[in-house]
C-alpha cells in the first residue's frame, strides 16, 4: 500500500463499489486504509473468479475461452476500460513491493491457469481444441496474454489491433 497517500484514486472507487460500509468512517470497520482496500480487492477477486468459471464452463471449450477473452475487449475506448482490471493494475503497481498484494495476484493467476488448463483438457477430449500441446503449457500462454490484453485495453489501443492479436492467440488452440 502507498503509506503516504494511500491507494490510487481508482482503487478508492472500487472500495466504494464493493463495500457496504459508509464512506464517512470506513476505518472503524476495517482498521486501516490497507485493510479496507484488501477487503474490497478480495471481493473484486471473488467476483472475477466466479465470472471466469461461469464463462469457461459453458459451451464447447474453445468457444468458452474465446468468449472469456472477448469480454475484455468489447469497447476498448469505453470509460470503464480506462480503469483496467484491478487485479492487473495491482500486479503492475503494488505486487512488486507489497507481499499481501503479490500473494493475492499470484493466487489469481494460478486460479486462471488451473481453470484454463481444465477447459483446454476438456476441449481436447471433446474435439473443440485441436492442439496436442500440453493443456497447462497452453494455459500458461493464455495467462501471460491476459494482463497484456488488459493493459492494451486500458491504454486505449485500437480494437482491431486487439482483435488481430486475439485471433493469433486463439490459433494456438487449433
Amino acid at each position: 500500500m502507498r503509506s503516504s497517500s494511500g491507494p490510487a484514486p481508482h482503487h478508492h472507487r472500487a472500495c466504494e463499489c464493493f463495500s457496504p460500509v459508509s464512506s464517512t468512517d470506513p476505518y472503524n470497520t476495517f482498521g486501516s486504509k490497507e485493510e479496507l482496500f484488501l477487503e474490497a480487492f478480495d471481493t473484486y477477486r471473488a467476483e472475477r473468479k466466479q465470472e471466469l468459471q461461469q464463462v469457461l464452463e459453458h459451451g464447447p471449450a474453445r468457444q468458452a475461452i474465446e468468449a472469456f477473452f472477448r469480454k475484455i475487449i468489447p469497447d476498448a475506448r469505453s470509460p470503464e476500460a480506462s480503469l483496467g482490471c484491478l487485479i492487473t493494475n495491482q500486479a503492475v503497481e503494488q505486487a512488486p513491493h507489497e507481499p499481501k498484494i503479490r500473494k493475492r495476484v499470484e493466487e489469481d493467476f494460478q486460479f486462471v491457469e488451473e481453470a484454463l488448463t481444465r477447459t483446454i483438457e476438456r476441449g481436447q477430449r471433446e474435439g473443440s481444441v485441436g492442439s496436442q500441446r500440453e493443456a497447462r503449457e497452453l494455459a500458461r500462454l493464455f495467462v501471460v496474454a491476459l494482463p497484456g490484453f488488459h493493459v492494451m485495453v486500458r491504454s486505449g489501443v485500437d480494437r482491431s489491433r486487439l482483435e488481430d492479436a486475439l485471433q493469433v492467440l486463439l490459433a494456438n488452440l487449433d
